[in-house]
């Protein structure tokens, strides 16, 4: 195995065969010691918390691929906290898709003059680049599609799978009493310019809400496979 990328919750390694093996960390991204989705840094180390990721994603992946939606999972070693993927080519340097159900986050902060928090929103999707030192500015479709990061067409595939992905993971968690406020993904796209998902599908990517409250990522985890 080759180290070819160390990120923020995961390390990359290139295997033999031309697939890439995620190595799954205790890291997560937060601000002062308290978790946040949206942050753009690693804010604080919880135990335990690569494996449940690892195990999520797993469980969303392989129901995913049932679903006819391509995504860039092979298989899993609990055991050493591994997946094994798809060879996947980011969309420019690196790109975050959001799809919000509820109006919370940085969604607030930017727009609250013109909707009340918590409020609900039609699995909207946004955009971001992966830029710390910008603060993960947002990206509409015109300008991804000018700057020649995607064309139309993937972006429209992005979309309609990220909602629909979306709709998968929240159907799910309604169904444990668990509601899905939003959640974060990644995207590449295959040799042939095929879109499909990629990185993780876990707790420390989504913000969940029980009766009203918070539910922090090791919580959701637990409460998920109870």
């Amino acid at each position: 195995m080759k180290l070819v990328y160390t990120g923020k919750t995961k390390n990359v390694y290139a295997l033999e065969n031309g697939n890439y093996l995620l190595k799954f960390k205790d890291d997560c991204t937060g601000k002062d010691g308290v978790f946040d989705p949206g942050e753009n840094a690693v804010g604080l180390t919880i135990e335990g918390v690569g494996d449940v990721n690892l195990r999520m994603s797993i469980y969303f992946f392989e129901k995913i691929n049932a679903a006819g939606i391509k995504t860039h999972y092979i298989s899993a070693d609990l055991a050493n906290t591994t997946m094994e993927v798809l060879p996947a080519k980011a969309f420019g340097q690196g790109l975050e898709v959001i799809c919000r159900h509820k109006a919370v986050g940085s969604f607030i902060r930017r727009y609250g003059q013109y909707i009340e928090a918590g409020a609900d929103l039609p699995a909207y999707v946004e955009t971001t680049f992966k830029n710390d030192e910008l603060g993960d500015p947002l990206v509409t479709k015109d300008a991804l599609v000018a700057l020649k990061v995607m064309t139309d067409e993937q972006y429209e595939d992005i979309k309609s799978m990220t909602q629909k992905i979306t709709k998968i993971v929240a159907d799910d968690l309604l169904e444990k009493g668990l509601v899905l406020y939003d959640i974060k993904f990644e995207f590449g796209y295959d040799a042939d310019g095929n879109v499909m998902l990629i990185d993780e599908v876990a707790s420390g990517n989504m913000r969940v809400y029980k009766d009203g409250e918070y539910i922090d990522p090791m919580t959701l985890s637990k409460l998920f496979f109870a």
